[in-house]
């Protein structure tokens, strides 16, 4: 791979050269590899075919728990969540000690290993929220839940410059992997000011499948905004809204 410099930038295949463009730049790299037809049939890739497999896996459960998010999403996330997102569920399929190789998938893996996850690497939600709060994914309720005690939001958000006011989310998620569907339920605060008066005890529940043996998941985010003439903006666009995995429970 190599970076294309100049004022002209190509776009397309010239010879055994492909230029392309990417996140990174413009950039350049040589056709070649092996034809698609013998890694499907050869034995000598039968690991390539197994790693291919879990990763066409881990992408297609990736997308799943993207879209049962989505509402949250839209504001939350960086261009390379997906990358970042499909890696860790890779890490989740591997951790099935039920299935043998090729064969590993998310139900029998580690779910819990998604924990933690920051869909948006641009604003963490642990550099974001100091405020101390509790979760708890309830599966004989149905409910996934979040409380944040009264705090003082200058003291305990760390905001980007020109917020004026931010607004705390939070979603609960029952997902099924294999039939590829979900359950959700979403929570917001309405937008408040971020000053030195203390908030309100929030207290966000929100309702799943009660008895569900589906994982479920309870993501928390921040949305920040600015007021300018009496109206409320989102802050750049979202840039640095946190959306965290908090709690995951694979059963």
């Amino acid at each position: 791979m190599a970076r294309q410099k100049g004022i002209i930038k190509l776009k397309g295949t010239i010879g055994d050269i492909t230029f392309y463009k990417t996140q990174d730049g413009h950039l350049a790299r040589e056709k070649g590899g092996i034809e698609a037809s013998r890694i499907a049939s050869d034995p000598a890739f039968q690991r390539t075919r197994e790693n291919g497999a879990e990763f066409g896996r881990a992408g297609k459960a990736g997308k799943i728990l993207r879209t049962s998010l989505r509402a949250l999403l839209l504001n939350s996330a960086d261009g390379r969540m997906v990358s970042r997102l499909t890696q860790r569920m890779v890490r989740v399929i591997q951790a099935d000690a039920t299935n043998e190789r090729g064969l590993r998938n998310v139900i029998d893996g580690e779910a819990e290993l998604l924990a933690g996850f920051e869909f948006n690497i641009r604003g963490k939600l642990g550099t974001s929220l100091y405020a101390p709060f509790t979760s708890a994914i309830d599966r004989v309720s149905g409910e996934i839940s979040v409380d944040i005690p009264p705090f003082v939001p200058a003291n305990m958000i760390a905001a980007p410059s020109g917020t004026t006011h931010f607004k705390i989310i939070s979603a609960g998620a029952e997902v099924d992997f294999e039939e590829e569907t979900f359950v959700v339920q979403n929570s917001e605060t309405a937008i408040l000011p971020w000053n030195a008066v203390p908030t309100v005890a929030i207290n966000q529940v929100n309702t799943v499948t009660p008895n569900s043996t589906k994982p479920l998941f309870l993501a928390l985010g921040l949305e920040f905004y600015q007021e300018v003439n009496g109206q409320m903006y989102s802050l750049k666009n979202g840039a640095f809204n946190p959306l965290s995995l908090v709690q995951v429970s694979g059963l």
